[in-house]
């Protein structure tokens, strides 16, 4: 992968973006994609969306969403101690002894998150997990009047981990779900760049997914495209006792999944296949038997409907502040994807009868 690309994609990792704050890692989403981008545009809602061939006469849309799970500051008690709140599904179990960043009008803080120490807790207390709000933050504050000075009630919170490399392209960071995603769709802007291709291109990154894929709604809608392609990350299941029988059989390393079921237009699925196959771009493919949890359900059934397909990066030990990816699959989820559409033509019919 380019140093470009990968200096890129640390800083969409470094900037934070919990659901509903994704501000300040769209702006480094938007100033990449405007040196590729025909056009960028930002909504009311923080999408952004990168355009290419805007004259193009079948139209396309491809979506990867920006914000990752987070917490809220809640409460600061007489000692300025914090309380705080989930923003996404946190699991509470990963949480206890992790820094945290509060990001203020100031900029970030760190904190520390707070527990009785396992020697002071019963035989029976040390079975239970605690739930979020049990748990507190530590500034080193003296007191509240000293907390508030520096942190002010609704400051989004994040881990403190960022970008690292383990052994082979395996790369460790908080929020890959889904910054792999926004990264792609960037990337696969920068390869359409001086391109001749049919269809006009509009690629998102949008915002508010881990809150119920409020943003790509509206960004979908105003769009309006043909065909649609989300791009998200799903659950590898390549380690100690993972449930392959529930959930598949899907590695690091072996390429992106290709979502198959009710949620993918058959046709869009079909030429992904046949793009993968004609590059020789390794691929997994993916049962989705009903909705599946990501932008791609809110494209689908959007107006009239979207024909969509879905592409997924696996991702071990999602929603923690350590999820691991292959960089090989992200740069063959951008070769696969500027594949297709370089398959499209005006006139498609995807209509599955």
């Amino acid at each position: 992968m380019q140093k470009e690309s990968i200096d890129f994609l640390k800083n969409i990792i470094k900037a934070p973006s919990p659901s509903g704050f994704e501000a300040p890692a769209q702006k480094v989403f938007k100033d990449y994609v405007k040196k590729y981008a025909d056009e960028v545009k930002t909504d009311v809602m923080g999408n952004v969306i990168g355009i290419v061939n805007p004259n193009g006469k079948i139209k396309v849309m491809l979506s990867g969403h920006m914000d990752e799970i987070g917490f809220m500051v809640r409460y600061i008690d007489d000692n300025g101690f914090i309380y705080f709140s989930a923003i996404g599904g946190v699991d509470a179990g990963v949480i206890a002894g992790q820094r945290l960043h509060i990001h203020t009008k100031s900029g970030p803080i760190l904190a520390v998150v707070g527990k009785t120490a396992i020697h002071l807790l019963d035989e029976e207390q040390r079975k239970k997990t605690m739930k979020i709000h049990e748990y507190w933050l530590d500034i080193g504050a003296k007191d509240k009047k000293e907390a508030v000075k520096k942190v002010s009630i609704g400051d989004p919170i994040t881990f403190a981990f960022t970008y690292e490399c383990l052994d082979n392209d395996i790369v460790v960071s908080r929020s890959f779900d889904d910054k792999a995603g926004s990264f792609i769709v960037a990337e696969v802007i920068r390869a359409l760049s001086g391109k001749k291709i049919k269809a006009a291109v509009y690629g998102a990154s949008s915002v508010q997914e881990e809150l119920g894929r409020r943003g790509v709604k509206p960004c979908a809608y105003s769009i309006d495209a043909h065909v649609g392609i989300a791009i998200d990350v799903t659950h590898a299941t390549d380690y100690p006792d993972a449930q392959k029988k529930r959930v598949g059989d899907i590695k690091l390393g072996a390429g992106p999944a290709i979502a198959r079921g009710a949620n993918i237009n058959h046709k869009v699925f079909d030429i992904l296949i046949k793009a993968a196959e004609a590059k020789k771009i390794p691929h997994q493919i993916e049962g989705a038997p009903a909705d599946s949890g990501t932008d791609a359900t809110m494209m689908q059934l959007i107006r009239s409907g979207m024909a969509t397909g879905l592409i997924s990066i696996p991702n071990r030990y999602m929603h923690t502040p350590s999820e691991v990816v292959s960089l090989q699959d992200l740069e063959n989820a951008v070769k696969l994807i500027v594949a297709f559409i370089e398959k499209l033509e005006p006139g498609m019919d995807f209509k599955p009868v």
